[in-house]
């Protein structure tokens, strides 16, 4: 009996990790091939404005699979209008192929919802499931407590471990829209991209207008961080208006600060390796430390930004020896926006608007004494900052 895997998802863009997790299932538990389909309406999320057609996304799973004779493309839920709900694929597989046996690939966020699916009995009863776990503790451990609770009621699951590259077709357009990236796409999907102008990797985002400037911001953003991002550029106005620095500046700065922050560590050395920067030591040693580097550097060259508020995003996290104003702003406006909530925090904006170099050695200081309590190594530039208010 033929054993195929059912492999769904949005594929916006499909990456190198789409077809490595493909074929790596494929010799793990002996499938003849695996059918990759993408979702007209996946039923759990919203595709994102500028979302390619799905003509597009189609034609680029094709590219992604060439070369890859186990790897197949099936339109069967962009022909079909409506929510792309996987029962109703798996019932006309079953039509299209009754003597197959079917294995359900899921990341590990889907797995642990499956049995709430529509029609979840009639997918657990008839379907193998394989999981793949990317070999967290905690993601380990519920894994594992849905695996027991699917098993209790009959269902088969399989548990892979996934020694894929780990990155999503989220962070994947971050990328793009950053300028780099490709080196995550299989052959053929960059030049797609490229000729059609997808993933904003086209779009002119110099200068932009501080309302569509925020537009921008606010799609690249982790959702979460969205409040966080709006209160610290206001924040940065008012301090601007208090202590004489542009408002302009302050305002675009502080809407900036973060803009790669949603990037991971090992994606934050991928963006500094594109953009040509040298990392010291610390850097490397704590990649994660680098969203204001990064976020830097993409305001300059893919918002054209000027120097002035380039410099204020770059020491934004770590401060450096001998700020300015607008630099001073920046740091303690991250520090102590409307949504921030920790204990302190209220005397850091009193004395922001009293004595702004005052809130920043208290920043700092709060910061290092944090480090220290976690026993995290301290930044070289937060050392040098500390010793010119000393």
């Amino acid at each position: 009996m033929e054993q195929i895997g059912i492999f769904g998802g949005s594929f916006n863009p499909p990456h190198i990790g789409h077809i490595q997790a493909a074929e790596y299932a494929a010799a793990e538990l002996g499938l003849s091939r695996v059918l990759l389909i993408p979702a007209l309406e996946p039923p759990h999320k919203q595709l994102p404005p500028g979302t390619p057609t799905p003509a597009q996304r189609l034609e680029m799973l094709h590219l992604a699979v060439a070369g890859h004779p186990k790897l197949e493309v099936s339109d069967v839920e962009l022909t079909r209008e409506g929510t792309s709900y996987t029962c109703d694929t798996l019932r006309l597989l079953r039509q299209q192929h009754p003597q197959a046996e079917f294995t359900l690939l899921l990341g590990s966020d889907m797995f642990q919802i499956v049995d709430q699916w529509k029609n979840a009995e009639e997918i657990l009863q008839n379907t193998r499931l394989a999981v793949f776990c990317r070999g967290g503790k905690r993601e380990r451990e519920l894994i594992g407590q849905m695996e027991q609770k699917l098993l209790s009621r009959g269902s088969s699951v399989a548990v892979l471990k996934n020694p894929i590259t780990e990155i999503s077709s989220t962070q994947m357009r971050r990328l793009l829209a950053f300028g780099c990236g490709e080196e995550f796409l299989p052959h053929g999907v960059g030049a797609y991209i490229r000729g059609n102008g997808l993933y904003d990797t086209n779009a002119n985002w110099k200068n932009l207008p501080m309302e569509q400037l925020e537009q921008v911001v606010v799609r690249l953003l982790h959702p979460g961080r969205v409040r966080h991002v709006l209160g610290c550029r206001d924040t940065c106005v008012e301090l601007a208006r208090r202590w004489g620095a542009d408002e302009q500046d302050a305002a675009r700065a502080g809407l900036l600060h973060d803009i790669t922050k949603a990037l991971d560590g090992p994606l934050q050395l991928t963006l500094c390796a594109a953009y040509g920067k040298i990392l010291d030591d610390f850097s490397r040693k704590y990649p994660k430390t680098l969203h204001a580097l990064t976020g830097s550097l993409v305001a300059e060259r893919i918002f054209g930004e000027n120097e002035r508020v380039v410099s204020a995003i770059c020491s934004h996290t770590t401060g450096k020896a001998n700020m300015n104003t607008l630099e001073k702003i920046v740091y303690v406006a991250d520090y102590m926006e409307p949504n921030r909530d920790f204990p302190g925090v209220e005397r850091l904006r009193s004395l922001a608007f009293s004595d702004l170099t005052a809130a920043l050695k208290l920043g700092l200081e709060m910061t290092l004494e944090h480090l220290k309590n976690q026993g995290c190594e301290v930044s070289p530039q937060s050392a040098q900052a500390l010793d010119c208010l000393k």
